[in-house]
């Protein structure tokens, strides 16, 4: 019982990384880009290092909604067919 339980923590974790990493790589890819630009135009606006990641990433979570509400109702179905081999 105690394996089934860390195998589906470890399961929950690597769900939750899979879910997380279209947006964070965006964030990161974006706030990159906007480094260099500012780099090289010597602009230091605070505001223009947020704004496009802040987009960047709503725009990834609308386009990859309906990829991650199917698997997150996959997971919790996974999750409830597994609870009565818990309770035993």
């Amino acid at each position: 019982m105690d394996s089934k339980l860390v195998a589906l923590g470890i399961e929950t974790f690597k769900i939750a990384l899979e879910l997380a990493l279209p947006g964070l790589l965006v964030g990161m890819f974006l706030g990159l880009a906007v480094s260099i630009f500012q780099a090289t135009t010597q602009i230091n606006e605070m505001t223009l290092s947020f704004i496009p990641k802040i987009i960047g990433v709503i725009i990834i979570i609308i386009l990859t909604m309906p990829w991650m509400l199917n698997e997150m109702t996959d997971f919790a179905k996974e999750v409830f067919n597994m609870i009565p081999t818990f309770v035993q």
